[in-house]
């Protein structure tokens, strides 16, 4: 969107322990393959705190995490969650650019994220401790005051 945007109607982009480039040696999990206790493992900086009791688990809840891992199979289309091109691309990004990364990140490590926010020409990384791939669920009280603080400088910088 803030390569597409000509009319400059975006004045900021913050990207929350984001996949999408291709970084070497930096691979982006598969999480399909993973079963739900798994996920949480590398999800999450205490995964303990979010353990999920399977029995709890509602008829629904389970057709939604399958929609979800549909939608990131489309995502996907065979490229391993992560755009050839794109990183290249991002040099041509003229807005401030956020990027957050739980520092306990085990599905997408923090040195692909320092890879991601590298590639843009205006970019800031942010690690935010005792998190991991779900910052805003673990640690909303470190996040919202980055983002927070970003939105308001990006806002006067345009």
């Amino acid at each position: 969107m803030a390569l597409r945007d000509t009319s400059r109607l975006i004045c900021g982009l913050v990207l929350i322990n984001a996949a999408g480039i291709q970084v070497e040696g930096h691979p982006v999990v598969d999480v399909a393959t993973l079963k739900p206790d798994e996920l949480s493992a590398l999800s999450f900086h205490n995964p303990a705190a979010f353990r999920v009791d399977p029995a709890t688990i509602t008829p629904e809840q389970v057709e939604l995490r399958k929609a979800n891992l549909r939608t990131l199979y489309v995502y996907d289309q065979g490229q391993g969650m992560g755009d050839l091109k794109l990183r290249r691309r991002l040099r041509r990004v003229s807005i401030p650019v956020l990027v957050v990364w739980g520092e306990s990140d085990r599905v997408i490590d923090p040195e692909y994220g320092r890879a991601y926010a590298q590639a843009f020409p205006n970019a800031r990384f942010e690690l935010i401790p005792e998190a991991g791939h779900l910052p805003h669920i673990e640690q909303p009280e470190r996040l919202l005051p980055l983002v927070r603080g970003f939105a308001i400088s990006s806002r006067t910088t345009v």
